[in-house]
């Protein structure tokens, strides 16, 4: 199966609205200053940039809760922002979105900055990116609030994804005690690792790390075409579902109840790939908590990533697009 028919898209999106998400990870905001360059400053060989406009959005886990309100369902978002401007633009940003369907537990501090990332856009060129973040661990006192909001988002969800940016939000115990609640609970998890804790997430149900990230945890070249290499790779993560993102290739999606089935990218035109990671998160989880098979699952989420890659910056995927993307 390399696409879906319109009528089983129609069926598993009808099924998602009013489904529940629990997203649980790092929280971020993106900023976008655009504008036009004209010369190069006398003060050094650089580009000198007049700005026109300023955009915010969502980054990271919000970004994923996002997605998971566009296709009309409910969202329980956990993380953390920062006493601080940027934390206040995403709560703002959160509760505007459509139909109130992200509510968000978000753990603050005084001392610690929300993660911020701010581009420099000019002729549609990203001309420099610069952070604002402190990445370390969060303090063990924030982990525990996070795991008992957790675990009270988890019981209200029908699945759980994990979004990891190594930003300190995902530190092992967060992640086992929402792995466990999703377990208990019954709901599928869908893991998107970094690097840091990688191997921390044994028991997700979907684990969907790109060639980079698998290649670098695993300390050798990504095998995406050996059947063998993609199955040795999956029980070592120890998920049930291996979802391989490719790049320009597409995905490979390894079972462990059946052979490797590979999605070539369905992208017409890319015009920026930031998001897209988290768009195919969102799109995977809430499939599945809508009753579509795993491939059904993955080729949803990959119309999604092609739809979402052809916008600028960080983006959103309805219904709508989707249904256009598949005809009738």
């Amino acid at each position: 199966m390399e696409r879906l028919s319109r009528a089983r898209l129609d069926e598993i999106l009808e099924r998602a609205r009013g489904l529940r998400v629990a997203v649980v990870g790092d929280v971020m905001l993106d900023v976008y200053l655009v504008g036009s360059v004209s010369r190069i400053s006398p003060e050094a060989p650089v580009p000198v940039v007049h700005v026109t406009e300023e955009r915010f959005a969502l980054g990271g886990a919000a970004n994923v809760a996002a997605n998971v309100a566009a296709v009309g369902a409910e969202c329980h978002l956990v993380g953390y922002v920062g006493a601080d401007e940027s934390g206040r633009r995403i709560r703002q940003a959160l509760s505007a979105l459509d139909g109130g369907r992200v509510h968000a537990r978000l753990v603050e501090r005084e001392d610690r900055p929300t993660t911020t990332k701010t581009r420099v856009v000019a002729r549609h060129q990203q001309v420099v990116r610069f952070d604002r973040e402190d990445a370390g661990d969060l303090p063990d006192a924030c982990a525990t609030e996070l795991c008992d909001a957790v675990r009270q988002a988890v019981a209200a969800s029908d699945a759980l994804v994990l979004e990891d940016y190594n930003k300190g939000v995902l530190v092992p115990a967060v992640i086992r005690a929402a792995l466990d609640a999703a377990r208990e609970a019954g709901i599928p998890s869908v893991v998107d690792p970094k690097f840091r804790n990688f191997m921390e997430f044994g028991g997700a149900t979907v684990f969907k790390p790109n060639a980079l990230e698998l290649g670098a945890a695993l300390g050798a070249h990504v095998r995406p075409d050996d059947d063998a290499w993609l199955e040795d790779a999956r029980t070592r993560v120890g998920a049930r579902h291996l979802l391989l993102t490719l790049g320009e290739d597409g995905m490979a999606l390894r079972s462990d109840d059946a052979a490797t089935f590979r999605i070539p990218t369905v992208a017409r035109e890319v015009f920026d790939v930031s998001g897209a990671g988290d768009t195919v998160t969102a799109f995977v989880a809430v499939a599945l908590a809508a009753g579509a098979t795993m491939e059904e699952a993955a080729v949803l989420a990959n119309l999604a990533a092609g739809i979402e890659v052809g916008k600028p910056g960080v983006a959103v995927v309805t219904p709508a697009e989707l249904r256009a993307m598949v005809g009738d």
